[in-house]
């Protein structure tokens, strides 16, 4: 049976977090690990430079709003990600109609019935057609003609149902507000856009996963990708049946992956990850990337998870911004080695540089 070292060390390499692994680009950087947590702006960005090389906040915004590489959206679990942009499309159908499912309840409490929310979705593409982009208060104010109330959530889970419909996707920002756009305008269709069926498009989800998270699970990628369980196990028989993955004791691996060197003496990596990084959320178990003494810590309760600093990716601290992001501060959970601390402290510099590029 492999150790947790090892499994953890594959995963962090997997995530381009360890072992010197980096990309050379954002649009690199997604396609490698499929998606990005990007509920925070800020911090997907800084989950892209994490796994990048000299990757700075303008090149990201280019991938974003120039090169339209990468796109912001409601995907897995019904959250924000960054996902590579040809994938949005066939990722979009093959989850969204489960999470509009699951927000049913949700609104019925908001009094969104589904007449309500087709005018709404049309609504929102008119607008977009005439006037965007659009930020998400110039959209409420748009909403009022179909009787939404510009308070309270409604707005929100409008607009969230226009991009979970395909008609809209994030776009430029402007200033430090997101904007949306026409999806249909904003990413052109393309040969990726080709429809697959649901059996085929969720194999293919599978397949992303274990190459951006392995050694994995079946049950890690249901977690993952909020899909049930029955149809993850469905994908996982399709990829071995198919060669594409292989046994890592009682975990999986894209095959051949196990041919990658483990043992990298004096090749310490340590890496600061944003909040909610996938690393901390990639899988269903927390114990192989926190101590379990340090959990708490990490993850304080009501739905937090908080900014770690990690040592070939185990946990060795949390840090934060201070003096409104002029400064980055790390809370280690023991004494740091020399060797550890000067890396953290080489982080905390780079960190700094891309939050503040001018300084």
């Amino acid at each position: 049976m492999p150790d947790h070292e090892s499994v953890r060390r594959l995963r962090a390499r997997a995530q381009a977090l360890a072992d010197d692994v980096r990309e050379a680009s954002p649009a690199a950087v997604v396609r490698r690990v499929f998606a990005i947590q990007a509920q925070d702006a800020t911090a997907a960005d800084l989950g892209i430079r994490v796994r990048g090389r000299d990757i700075t906040a303008a090149g990201i915004r280019a991938a974003y709003e120039d090169e339209r590489s990468i796109v912001r959206g409601w995907f897995m679990r019904g959250t924000l990600q960054t996902v590579p942009s040809p994938d949005a499309r066939w990722v979009l159908r093959l989850l969204a109609p489960r999470i509009l499912a699951a927000t049913n309840s949700r609104y019925r409490q908001l009094g969104l019935d589904e007449g309500l929310r087709e005018r709404a979705d049309r609504l929102v593409r008119r607008a977009l057609a005439t006037h965007g982009p659009l930020t998400r208060a110039e959209l409420t104010e748009h909403l009022a003609a179909v009787g939404v109330q510009p308070d309270g959530q409604a707005p929100f889970h409008l607009i969230r149902h226009a991009a979970l419909t395909g008609v809209l996707c994030h776009g430029p920002r402007r200033g430090h507000e997101a904007t949306y756009v026409l999806l249909d305008d904003w990413l052109p269709p393309g040969a990726e856009d080709a429809r697959r069926e649901e059996d085929t498009a969720v194999a293919e989800l599978a397949r992303r996963y274990v190459r951006a998270h392995a050694p994995v699970a079946v049950d890690d990628f249901a977690t993952w990708s909020g899909l049930p369980v029955s149809l993850a196990r469905k994908a996982w028989w399709t990829l071995a049946h198919t060669g594409s993955i292989t046994g890592y004791g009682a975990l999986s691996v894209p095959t051949g992956r196990t041919e990658e060197p483990l043992d990298s003496p004096g090749t310490l990596d340590v890496r600061m990850l944003p909040a909610y990084d996938n690393h901390l959320v990639g899988h269903r178990g927390r114990e192989l990337s926190v101590p379990a003494a340090h959990r708490g810590r990490v993850w304080p309760g009501g739905g937090l998870i908080r900014p770690t600093v990690v040592a070939d990716g185990l946990a060795v601290g949390t840090w934060s911004r201070r003096d409104a992001g002029r400064a980055v501060r790390v809370d280690a959970f023991e004494p740091l080695s020399p060797q550890v601390q000067s890396l953290v402290d080489a982080e905390v510099s780079a960190v700094t540089r891309f939050l503040r590029p001018s300084a």
